[in-house]
């Protein structure tokens, strides 16, 4: 073994020679060329099998057990754990064919004698016999001979699944190696925002063009400030909402542009956020400090409005089922309401332990309800259990947004801070993110791109940021709007487009650098 790992590859020397060629052996072999990995074993005098395992296969595939039984006693360097293991999946196989064949004696001295001693475990030891006396019950006769070998053939698979490095390959080992090396570059690439293969020619690195750097159109039907954005689940459809008491659906075509369908007109004040339903039929809309109401996407009419003795809505969120909703009070005698479309209570979370509510919003997976109470304080509920975990903020919170993968949730501070945590609470401290401005107003971010990689936000300055989650900060800082950045929400299907919603009456839509839509100024 040591002339084998003498031989060094790589500038570095980190690669023994030996141990590449095998995996390469092992990779030819996996993806169906044969014979090319046949003449690489001849050719190096190197077999993707180690010996060991060469003579296990063959007295495994003979049925000489005894044999088998030795080869893994003799085989150095294996932990009593993994060696009792391999020997209990021998006797196994043994036994399973020794009751087959009638043998029930030599089945039974197997079974008291060399199992037992093997300490498994008295439990895993009689769901053995078991198992072996209900085959035999449930399956009269003598195995054939395909029967057995396809038997003997899964033995040598758990076992080459079971047994060490360098007894075994790990499978798809060089694939494993390369993809590996692959994620380690597209995790250092701030800007890799796509799912596809990437090459193996040259090291991954991707450039600025990759994420919304350049406002391609821009939304002028609101005749005030534009407060709420948000792209739909299927990226098919921009909702916005603003003081001017309306919102509006949008439809976004094949080739990413914008155009109006429906404006919303029922409020009787500013309309402050919107909310699409997870199938993206129906659409919330929330009137600052009075009603919700509900609306068909297809058709823009209102099928509900929330009246319930004096309710007020701060904020709203779906179940996945679409049929639920839940909606936070600015009332802290209010608390949360859980409604389905029709208006009807199904549950109601209120109370002294339930203050007012500020955000709230419920994880893609329906597991979880979060709220902003108090100001300063995140409630993570466990729907399911009633479970609850307090995260308590130095600061006021403004706004709420949960990751795609449910895993995480970001949210604004007016310390012009953005913080995230994980849902299940596994970080002490939160990532911080910053280099915007925000200390007066409520300012919403947003995840996005590929897997949630980024963040984005808008500022007091009249800019939009975006951050990648790795770095506190920014990799991007856009320019474009004259006032308060209010909102951003970025397209879930379509990683390269990004809406932001201002102070100055506009919607602005953001795409990369290198499309052709791209226009400085305003659109007509």
């Amino acid at each position: 073994m040591s002339m084998e790992g003498s031989t060094r590859l790589g500038p570095r020397g980190l690669i023994k020679k030996h141990e590449f060629v095998r995996i390469i052996i092992q990779c030819l072999y996996s993806i169906g060329y044969g014979k090319a990995a046949s003449c690489l074993e001849l050719e190096s005098g190197i077999a993707c099998q180690s010996h060991y395992f060469q003579m296990l296969e063959s007295k495994i595939l003979s049925g000489n057990w005894n044999d088998c039984i030795d080869i893994l006693n003799a085989i150095k360097d294996l932990t009593e754990e993994t060696r009792a293991t391999a020997l209990f999946l021998v006797f196994k196989q043994s036994l399973l064919e020794c009751s087959k064949c009638g043998d029930d004696k030599l089945a039974l001295d197997i079974l008291q004698k060399e199992v037992s001693a093997l300490q498994m475990g008295r439990d895993k030891v009689h769901k053995l016999a078991h198992s072996i006396l209900f085959s035999k019950d449930m399956e009269q006769g003598k195995m054939d001979n395909n029967e057995v070998c396809e038997l003997r053939k899964k033995l040598l698979q758990e076992l080459e699944n079971l047994l060490p490095p360098p007894i075994t390959l790990p499978r798809c080992r060089l694939e494993h190696l390369v993809e590996t090396a692959v994620l380690t570059q597209i995790d250092s690439c701030m800007y890799h925002n796509f799912s596809d293969a990437v090459s193996l020619y040259a090291d991954h690195l991707c450039g600025r063009d990759q994420i919304p750097t350049e406002t391609v159109q821009i939304l002028t039907e609101h005749k005030d400030e534009a407060w709420f954005v948000q792209f739909s689940h299927n990226g098919e459809y921009l909702a916005s909402s603003s003081s001017d008491c309306t919102a509006i659906i949008w439809k976004v075509l094949e080739d990413d542009s914008v155009i109006l369908k429906h404006t919303l007109w029922s409020h009787d004040k500013p309309v402050s956020f919107v909310a699409w339903s997870p199938d993206d039929s129906k659409l919330l809309t929330c009137g600052n400090g009075e009603v919700l109401k509900l609306w068909d996407v297809e058709t823009g009419t209102c099928k509900h409005t929330f009246r319930d003795h004096g309710f007020v809505v701060s904020s709203c969120a779906w179940f996945p089922d679409s049929k639920r909703l839940v909606c936070g009070s600015s009332d802290p005698e209010k608390g949360i309401y859980m409604w389905d479309c029709d208006g009807n209570e199904l549950k109601a979370w209120r109370g002294m332990r339930m203050p007012k509510i500020l955000d709230l919003a419920v994880t893609p997976d329906g597991e979880n309800l979060i709220s902003i109470f108090s100001d300063k304080e995140i409630r993570i509920l466990n729907v399911g259990t009633n479970a609850e975990r307090v995260i308590s903020e130095d600061h006021s919170i403004t706004s709420l947004s949960i990751s795609r993968d449910s895993e995480y949730f970001i949210v604004n501070l007016n310390s012009q801070e953005i913080h995230m945590w994980d849902v299940a609470g596994k970080l002490e401290k939160p990532l911080k993110y910053m280099g915007h401005r925000q200390s007066k107003y409520v300012i919403r971010s947003c995840f996005g791109g590929v897997n949630s990689k980024f963040i984005a936000s808008g500022s007091e300055n009249s800019q939009v940021y975006i951050w990648n989650r790795r770095n506190s900060m920014p990799i991007e800082v856009l320019c474009g709007h004259s006032m308060t950045v209010n909102c951003v929400s970025w397209n879930l299907r379509r990683p390269q487009m990004l809406a932001s919603a201002s102070d100055d009456h506009t919607i602005r839509i953001w795409g990369s650098s290198l499309s052709k839509k791209t226009q400085p100024e305003k659109l007509s």
